[in-house]
């Protein structure tokens, strides 16, 4: 101690130069950003005296008996002038022991008395904000971790105004502490004490007054606990059961505030976690899917996935992680149980604070299990059916992946212990197939009226459509792989105007062939698909539809477009060998050329030859052969049709025909059976408009028949005859040509007027057929 009021209180001119372990020997590990404070700069360490001298004292004089010890016990004298000397030399090592005093008072009572206050203080205005965390490299026992952050004590978060005053000044004494290295373990108190992990923390020196930042840079080892409670943690916040989660920190650390040591103390602490504050799944961008056939050992085929993908890392993470080995499976029959299908490696992944996370893996499928494409119990569906089904509605589409059961070398083993019993659900959106069907085209179509005597509502009362179908069908660019579809089957709803008008029914397997077309322009992969339809049927559930459609075949000048929404099966030859694969969503449109809005005049029906059968005194039964144009590229055949014979409205005749067939262009000599019946069918005003007719016609006027389908035209579908009787046809009475007279040979019989009377006699039988 010196005796000059101007020295310091505690150490002298040579603490300036020499200031202890943090300027021998640099900045504690894990604060190298934090600036001691200048009144920090002239703390003593162990070795150096509590109180120390000048030199001139150290030196001193004989005459003084040594020093700053002397001073400490020696006595003040009242007398003399020697006396006084010594007093006025003794009053400032007074003044120091009184305040040294006083300072060891506040340290024991600090130390002792209030380390719940201060406590209490810490554990309110601690704020720590991380910048950066980052795992230096992945060991073999955990992870070697970087943390960086900002730790300071905040009074003015600290409620109680006692706790924050007390707590402000007793850091204000302390200034700094020094922890030395310490184990931190992290424990689930709520699912028996499991331990998630033991981090090592270094030794570092930390500023404690209130507002004072601290900058912290430091690694630390951590290693994971007790894979078992890890596993159930990790499968119930997987499956969203993770409502909340506690965890409590428990750690000894050994503490020392300059060259006071106060001890070792026992800090735990715990955390809740719950709602927002839990991480969920990360959203994940799927940015590469490609699927495409390899060769495989052995001669065998095998189909590779390339997927890469993108997640955005919202934390202060940075870290690599090395190439894992995962196992991919698929939904099985039952709700719990899942199929492997695939083996998958991932590359090396960088992963950045707050950046876009890139994935890449690569899966192998090397065949398919046979319960994956098994039907399962109580179903119609294989699980691969279900899979694909999903996928092509555009749905989303979840696989699942884990740890393989063969690790890959380079991936730590713990990493591969934890991940094996852990699966986690991965989702896909498909694809909406809305435009799967590219093109589609019907040539060579026949249509099949039903027979006659069948019973109406069964299939064989429908009628059926047989054509040679051409399907462009658009394909994901994702699959990269040949496929052969050598059968197909369908059953397909049929609209106009997106209403409906029936249901095609393709129940029975088709024959096919197909061949892939490669993306050109802005047009995707596709596969042609042929087959030929063979009498598939056509059952019509909406008559007015059906009247509609009937309608713009008949008059519309613009094609007849139908739409068809169908759910195909598919039997397909892959690397996989032969697969069916079932319930396939397809959309597509069907064009009918209209009759160019000609009706059924279109037809243009001739009468070639008429021969009388039968006559009775009020009807005449007659054989026709009728020349028909059919001006479109479909065919038909009709087992059975009536047609009913008009005269300015009113019911004269019917004509019937059996077992035709109709094709494109000129058909001839149909047969058809006429009866001529104008009072049996329209009673006295039939028989009126009859006696007309031939009164007009035998007197060379132009008459014509209207002909007009009915509800009976074909019994055993009304439908389609309903829908035909609002349309009718005009066709002129047939002109008959007369054999030549041999006694007239001048007479012109190429004329158009009638020649039927030659030579006539009034008969009475004629008054009998027309009395008046």
């Amino acid at each position: 101690m010196s005796d000059n009021p101007a020295s310091p209180l505690l150490g002298g001119n040579d603490r300036e130069n020499n200031s202890g372990p943090a300027a021998a020997n640099g900045q504690k590990p894990g604060a190298t950003s934090y600036k001691r404070p200048p009144h920090l700069l002239n703390y003593s360490d162990e070795n150096t005296p509590l109180l120390s001298r000048e030199p001139d004292r150290e030196n001193g004089d004989a005459g003084e008996a040594g020093g700053a010890a002397t001073d400490l016990i020696s006595i003040p004298s009242l007398h003399g002038d020697s006396s006084r000397k010594r007093a006025r030399w003794r009053l400032p090592t007074i003044i120091s022991i009184s305040v040294l005093f006083l300072v060891l008072v506040a340290i024991l009572f600090f130390g002792f008395a209030m380390p719940s206050v201060v406590e209490e203080y810490a554990q309110e205005a601690a704020v720590f904000e991380p910048k950066d965390l980052s795992i230096v490299s992945i060991t073999a026992s955990g992870v070697k971790a970087r943390i960086k952050g900002d730790f300071v004590l905040d009074g003015s978060r600290v409620n109680k105004k006692p706790v924050r005053d007390l707590g402000r000044f007793g850091t204000f004494i302390a200034a700094a502490i020094e922890a030395t290295p310490s184990n931190v373990h992290v424990y689930l108190p709520e699912r028996g004490g499991a331990i998630l992990g033991t981090a090592q923390v270094p030794s570092m020196v930390i500023s404690i007054r209130d507002g004072e930042v601290n900058h912290l840079d430091f690694e630390t080892e951590v290693a994971p606990g007790e894979f078992d409670g890890l596993r159930e943690l990790a499968k119930d916040w997987v499956d969203g059961r993770l409502s909340k989660l506690r965890v409590t920190g428990k750690a000894d650390v050994a503490l020392k505030s300059g060259i006071f040591r106060l001890g070792t103390r026992a800090v735990s602490r715990d955390l809740l976690f719950k709602g927002s504050n839990i991480p969920t799944m990360p959203q994940y961008n799927l940015t590469k899917f490609n699927i495409h056939e390899v060769n495989l050992p052995a001669g065998h085929n095998g189909i590779a996935v390339d997927a890469s993908a993108t997640v955005f890392n919202d934390y202060p993470l940075t870290f690599s992680v090395p190439p894992i080995a995962f196992e991919v499976l698929v939904p099985g029959c039952m709700p719990d149980s899942s199929i492997s299908v695939a083996e998958a490696t991932t590359d090396k992944i960088q992963v950045n604070a707050k950046e876009d996370i890139a994935v890449t893996a690569q899966g192998l499928i090397r065949d398919l299990p046979q319960n994956l494409v098994a039907i399962c119990p109580d179903s119609m569906k294989s699980p691969l059916d279900n899979l694909l089904s999903q996928y092509m509605n555009g749905d989303r589409t979840t696989f699942f992946v884990k740890g393989a059961e063969k690790p890959l070398s380079d991936t730590p083993t713990w990493i591969t212990e934890l991940m094996r019993e852990v699966t986690v659900p991965l989702s896909i959106t498909g694809h909406s197939f809305k435009n799967l069907i590219r093109n589609f085209t019907m040539n060579d179509v026949h249509f099949s009226l039903p027979n006659p005597i069948a019973d109406p509502n069964t299939p064989e009362a429908q009628p059926r459509i047989s054509a040679a179908v051409k399907v462009v069908v658009n394909l994901p660019e994702e699959m990269n792989f040949p496929v052969d579809v050598p059968h197909v089957r369908a059953t397909a709803d049929v609209f106009f105007h997106n209403e409906k008008l029936g249901e095609l029914n393709l129940h029975k397997w088709q024959n096919s062939t197909s061949h892939r077309i490669e993306p050109h322009g802005s047009s995707p992969p596709g596969i042609v698909i042929h087959t030929d339809i063979e009498n598939a049927p056509l059952n019509i559930t909406d008559s007015t539809v059906f009247q509609k459609v009937v309608y713009a075949m008949l008059f519309g000048k613009e094609e007849v477009m139908l739409g068809v929404q169908a759910r195909v099966d598919i039997e397909t030859s892959s690397a996989f060998g032969n697969l069916v694969v079932r319930d396939i969503p397809a959309k597509g449109k069907v064009p009918i050329k209209p009759l160019s809005g000609h009706g059924i005049k279109s037809f243009a029906p001739k009468i070639g030859s008429l021969r009388l059968l039968d006559t009775t005194p009020s009807s005449v039964l007659l054989a026709v052969l009728v020349n028909i144009t059919n001006p479109t590229s479909y065919s038909a055949t009709v087992p059975f049709v009536d047609i009913q014979i008009y005269i300015d409205g009113t019911l004269v005749g019917n004509a019937t025909t059996e077992s035709v067939s109709v094709g494109p262009g000129i058909n001839e000599n149909i047969p058809v059976q006429a009866k001529w019946d104008p009072a049996g069918l329209g009673g006295e005003k039939g028989k009126a408009v009859g006696r007309d007719l031939v009164s007009r016609y035998i007197s060379g006027y132009n008459t014509t028949l209207t002909l007009r389908t009915h509800n009976d035209s074909i019994p055993s579908l009304p439908v389609l005859g309903h829908a035909l009787s609002n349309f009718s046809v005009d066709i002129p009475t047939p002109r008959l040509k007369t054999p030549p007279n041999p006694g007239h040979p001048d007479d012109d019989l190429d004329d158009d007027h009638p020649h039927f009377i030659d030579d006539a006699t009034v008969s009475h039988d004629l008054f009998k057929i027309y009395p008046r």
